[in-house]
Parts: C-alpha cells; structure tokens; sequence
C-alpha cells in the first residue's frame, strides 16, 4: 500500500488535508493495515489489546513514515521510540467521526447557540479512551493541524479531519489531559501557514504569550441558589442598582503586585458590599494580548485573563460576591477585536471573523478589525460567548461595550470612507438584528441578568422592546447627562447662572429610557482628570463641588455608576499599571467624601422614591428650576406609599439663609443628608434637624418650607406626617 509521491510531499511539506485518508488503520487484501506518521521517531510498534503482541512497523518511503499489517482488527496502540524516550500512545487517526450531523447543521445554520461546548478544546472519552477532543471553524483553510508541546509544535504531525457540512476541523488527541498549551497551524486558502490561538480556548498563557491551554470542566460548588433564585423574581428597572466599577488589576496591588481574585475576595468584596454598592462592574477580564487596552481588545472570549488566576478561582470571585449581596456585571466587546497574528485576524486565510469590505473591515479609532455581524457564525460565536459568562459563570449582567459604534456605519468615518446599506441608509442592519436578537437570548436563558448599552447617540429605543421594534437593552450609559453636568461643575461658580440648563437638560429626555448615570473609568484618564480635578475652584471647593455633585448622581432618575477611586475623591488619573491612592483615606476630606458614598448608597436603597419611580415622570418634579442668579436647585422625587423626599442644591459658595421652597404637603421635613457636616469633610455647619412647613404659599404650592443653605452643598430632608 505505498503512497504516490504527491501524497508523500504533501506529507512532508504539512500540506496534506485528508490525514484520515492516508494515516491510522485501513482495510487491505492482505488484511488490516496500519499507517502513522511520526517524523522523528526511530521505531513504532503496534500494540494490540492491553498486553498483546507488538508488531514493529517499518519505516517506509519518507523519513517518518511507518506501516505494517496489525495482527488483530481490535484496538491498537502505538509504542513509539524517540532519541529521548519510549512512549505508548492511542493513535488519534483509529478513531471515527466525533462532532454529531446535528451539532454540525446547527452550527452551519449559525443556530447553536452554546457552540463552545462543541468547538474548542475539551476533555472526553471517546470509545472509552480519555483525551481532549479539538475543533476549530475554518471553512477556507487548505489545512489545519494541531500544535503543541505534546509534539513538539511539529506541524507534520496531527493534522485534522475537515467536516465539509460546517467547515469544522476536528481531531482526537487520546491521553492529552490538561494544562497542555496548543495552537492550530492554519495553512490558509491563500497559501500562508499561521499559528493560531483557540478562538475558543477556556484558558490561556499569560500575556505576552500567546498559547492556549487544555483545560479541565470548571469544577466550583456554587453557594449562590438563593441569590440566583431572587435575581429571577426581582425587577430591576424599580430596583436601587449602585455599580462599583473596577479594573481588578490596578484597584490594589499588595507588595506592588497586581491583585489577583483571592486578593479580589479577602478585600474588594468586603470593601463594596461595606459601601453600600449593589454591583461590582468588571471591566473586560477575557484574555487580552495588550494591558493598556485594559481588555476592551480581547481574542480569547471564552477564557478568563490569566493574570489574575485560575478561572475556578474567579468562579470563586463570584460566588464571594453573590453571598455578599453584590451582583457581578462584566463588561462585554463583540464590536471589534485587534490584529494580533495569533488571534481572529484573516483566520484562514479569508476575513473570516471580520468584515471582507474594506469600508467595514477596520475601526477608524482604534484601528481594530470589525465583527461581521451579518455571518450567521460570527453571531454565534458571539451568542455563545455572552450565554458562556452569564451560565457558566453566574454572571449577572454583561455591559455591552462600543454599541454606538456598531450601529452606524458612518461611525468615526467621514463622507467616502463607509458604505450604505441595502437601502442607501447608515443604520447598520445586520449589528441591530445581532443586538436584538442577543437581548431575546439572555432574557429566555438567563432570567434577571441585564444588559446594558454603552451608547452615546440618540437612537431611539436602545431599552424598548424587541417587540416594538427596541433593542431590547436593560439599561443604557446616558452620556449625556454625564457630559452636561460635569461640563457645569468645571465651572466657576460666578459663571454656572448662565449655564443652568446644562444642569436641568437631563430631565426633559430622562424616561426616554432606562438610564444608568456612569462616571466611569473613561472620565479619568488621557488628561482628563479625575474627577475630584474636574471640579472649580480651589482645594476646599473642589470637595465640597464633589460632595455636592455625587448628592445630585444619587437623588436624580437613573442607576449609578462609580469608577474605582471615585468614592473617595482621589486626585490623580487612573493608572493601569498602579493602585489606588489609598493612603489618601488617611486624611479628613477623602475620608469624607468616602463617607458620603456610603450614606448616599444607604439612604438610595433604603428611601423607595429613590428607585421604584425611575421609569415614571410621575416620580419626579421639579420645585426650583428658575433660580439662575442664585444657582440653586430644588426637587422631589416620590413612590406611592413612601415618603416624598425634596432635594435641595447650592451650586455657588455664598450661604443662602431662610430660602423658601414650596411644599404641597405639610407637616415635619427631616434633613437625612447634609454634605457640608464635618463627617463629609465640610465646613461643619450646624443645621437642625429638620423643619416644620408653613401655612405660607409658594411657588404654586399651598405649604412651605425655610432653610439654610450652606455653600456648596446639598440638603436632603424626607416627608414625616405629624
């Protein structure tokens, strides 16, 4: 059964596609006949059975290349001669077909939607043989081939077998177990070989290696039921939800060491949940090759980043997390992924993962490659990655990063750098029925998780409906209200009567949506300060604008969002590569606003009208709106059956003494917040307890309060019925 001279050159030179056809065992005339290639090795024996004779093939043709008759149609092993060591092994090409026609169909269809279970690396028994079973999408490539330590990353060896019906790659590599690092060689349709990493690998090397890992099930006995159980029932759009968002590596870095998940457990869980703080936000922990890019260009979407551990150990993280009362939110980037060589880029040779336009192919600001969202694979590899957090991990919401940028195809390019769509528009079709369509999948798979829209236009409905023609979205970033209002606190105080709208604006568009209010990571960085150095005036008045403004965040319509070193007004800009000020905690006024983010999430989660009205305008009315010269601001927010709580702001240093503002209810106002106390690092000023109203009208309503207003400041006082 000799080998024509093609079939051995393609052998050789590793550019031979069928390896079952030639390799493994075979019928013959003279009966089953065995053939492997192993370049390298000095002898090969089959061995038949558990102790059975062996029958030494013979080296024949090609350096490498060994066959012979077996003397059993059983099983076999290979026992192999190498210059260093003799090994008995499964011959991977005795084994049949592994994927089933349905895992197959569906994933031509692009309908499976957990194929990460199918592709990939995973453990299994085949034919009662224990190995790792691989597969790897690449319909285009000429050949794909396994790489690794277990070979020595030779890619003559351990070639795949193609599933024509999916453009799948598969092969069996018996007695492999965990911890192995491998890549596939793809020998494109172009003619290039590349080595390339698993697109679904569930653990990799550390950056800036570039290898995937075999690895094991997750094994986690999960003590989270009862939180799972209750996030199912509860709905979060009437919720207090207050995000602490955190880049783990840079939160704290013991012994200048970037902090790892159990550091995560022992500190920053305690450290949120004594906050106050409802979630803690991740920002993007899938494998990323570039830590400056803090994870927003990731290529491994299925494997936690290895810098901060094993994936059991962040399994850990989150389940510490569920039994502290927090939820976990991660944020998510199916827009674009970087041109790393070993990554998603021209994966076999075509633009397979992105878009083959060249209008399309490449984001203009961060010069990476765009997802294909119309290619039904691309959607469910992507599907699959989302459902994979949130099932395999308990993850309770995915942030979803750049939805702006996908959903115009005009975004960040100008007139002859984009192409229309099918009807001469620039709406992005096929990135919409993605989004929908994922936002149906995480509400019927993974009841109570949120997703939340990172968007900074105008579209309409990014939280409406699916039905109705929405996106379908939890919540949505509102930017707007973020840019508006941090633009007012720069402000010198003199100037802010001319700029009263940018204060106000917010609330005429503020239930078109469901809202998150983000101060996020991307405020504080690329010289745009901190946010403690955003606000005017000297020191004493950069707190107190601080405290001031984080009273606004809190008492207005939205859910919050807090960057990590935020709640406790640190002064420089983020830094990936260090930690948080923390010794800043040592002096008063950091404390104080620390303080106050404690108290402000207390009284948010504790007073309903702070939370259940959300949605409703009913929830929400504006008192004092029309005090330009004096720049001050007062309004209610109320929930049937709970207290009416006012909410006053001086937005200039000058004290406002017996400032009236009218009440439609009379009876006892108790001041629960004051920002200037000297708890909150303020001036100290002694205010009473509360007031009582006044048979006094004002501003349309029957009843009235007077109160000082200390300078820079906010004062919360609740409804209490004599």
């Amino acid at each position: 059964m000799a080998l024509d001279q093609d079939t051995l050159a393609a052998l050789a030179n590793a550019t031979h596609s069928s390896p079952f056809a030639v390799l493994g065992p075979h019928d013959s005339p003279r009966g089953r006949f065995i053939r492997a290639y192993l370049p390298g090795a000095l002898s090969v024996y089959a061995v038949t059975g558990d102790s059975g004779p062996a029958v030494k093939l013979e080296q024949r043709q090609i350096p490498g290349l060994f066959a012979g008759l077996a003397n059993s149609n059983g099983h076999y092993r290979l026992k192999v001669e190498w210059p260093d060591a003799t090994v008995t092994m499964q011959d991977p090409y005795a084994f049949g077909k592994l994927l089933g026609e349905t895992d197959l169909h569906l994933i031509a269809e692009g309908k499976h939607r957990r194929v990460d279970q199918c592709l990939g690396a995973h453990q299994m028994i085949v034919e009662g043989v224990s190995g790792v079973r691989f597969a790897v999408w690449a319909p285009n490539a000429r050949r794909v081939a396994l790489i690794g330590d277990f070979n020595g990353w030779d890619t003559r060896r351990h070639a795949m077998r193609l599933r024509h019906e999916a453009g799948v790659w598969e092969l069996f590599l018996p007695g492999l177990g965990e911890g192995e690092c491998y890549k596939y060689a793809v020998l494109g349709c172009d003619g290039l070989l590349r080595e390339k990493a698993d697109p679904f690998a569930r653990r990799t090397e550390i950056p800036p290696a570039t290898a995937s890992i075999t690895a094991a099930p997750l094994v986690h006995e999960w003590r989270d039921h009862a939180w799972l159980a209750s996030r199912r029932a509860r709905q979060a759009r009437d919720e207090p939800i207050s995000i602490y968002e955190v880049h783990p590596g840079s939160w704290m870095r013991p012994g200048g060491k970037p902090a790892d998940w159990q550091t995560a457990i022992d500190r920053l869980v305690p450290y949120a949940a004594s906050l106050g703080f409802t979630h803690i936000e991740l920002l993007p922990i899938a494998e990323h090759p570039f830590a400056g890019s803090w994870g927003y260009q990731p290529l491994s979407h299925f494997a936690p980043t290895a810098r901060y551990g094993k994936r059991e150990d962040f399994a850990r993280f989150i389940d510490a997390c569920h039994n502290a009362g927090l939820g976990v939110i991660m944020d998510w980037v199916p827009a674009h992924f970087p041109d790393d060589a070993h990554g998603l880029v021209c994966f076999d040779g075509t633009e397979l993962y992105e878009h083959a336009d060249p209008l399309m192919k490449r984001h203009p600001d961060w010069n990476t490659f765009v997802f294909n969202h119309g290619r039904n694979e691309v959607r469910n590899f992507l599907f699959a990655s989302a459902l994979y957090w949130l099932e395999e991990f308990h993850i309770d919401g995915l942030r979803v990063d750049a939805v702006a940028s996908m959903l115009y195809r005009d975004y960040s390019r100008g007139p002859g750098q984009w192409s229309a769509n099918i009807h001469g528009g620039r709406e992005n079709l096929e990135t919409i029925a993605f989004l929908r369509e994922l936002n149906v999948l995480v509400a019927e798979r993974c009841p109570g998780a949120l997703t939340i829209a990172e968007e900074s236009t105008s579209w309409p409905h990014v939280t409406g409906p699916t039905a109705t023609g929405g996106l379908g979205f939890s919540f949505k970033w509102n930017m707007g209200w973020m840019n508006d209002t941090l633009r007012y606190m720069a402000r010198d105080p003199v100037h802010r009567k001319w700029h009263h709208n940018e204060i106000t604006f917010g609330l005429i568009y503020a239930w078109s949506e469901r809202f998150v209010l983000p101060l996020s990571h991307d405020e504080v960085v690329h010289e745009k300060c901190s946010l403690l150095g955003k606000m005017s005036g000297d020191e004493w008045q950069k707190f107190a604008n601080l405290r001031v403004y984080y009273a606004f965040m809190w008492t207005m319509p939205g859910k919050k969002l807090l960057f990590m070193g935020g709640e406790f007004g640190q002064f420089r800009e983020w830094n990936h590569d260090g930690e948080l000020d923390w010794a800043l905690l040592n002096q008063p006024t950091h404390a104080g606003i620390q303080a106050l983010v404690r108290d402000l999430n207390r009284i948010y989660r504790h007073e309903r009208a702070l939370a259940e009205t959300d949605g409703d305008p009913k929830g929400f009315q504006w008192i004092i709106v029309d005090d330009t010269e004096q720049s001050v601001f007062c309004f209610a927010r109320k929930a049937p059956g709970s207290a009416t709580l006012i909410v006053v702001l001086n937005m200039t240093p000058e004290r406002r003494e017996s400032y009236r503002i009218g009440t439609s209810q009379p009876g006892f106002w108790h001041i629960i917040m004051n920002t200037d106390t000297n708890l909150y690092g303020g001036s100290g000023e002694d205010l009473p307890g509360g007031v009582f109203s006044q048979d006094v009208a004002s501003r349309g309503e029957a009843h009235s309060i007077t109160l000082t207003l200390p300078s820079l400041s906010a004062l919360i006082l609740r409804h209490e019925s004599l």
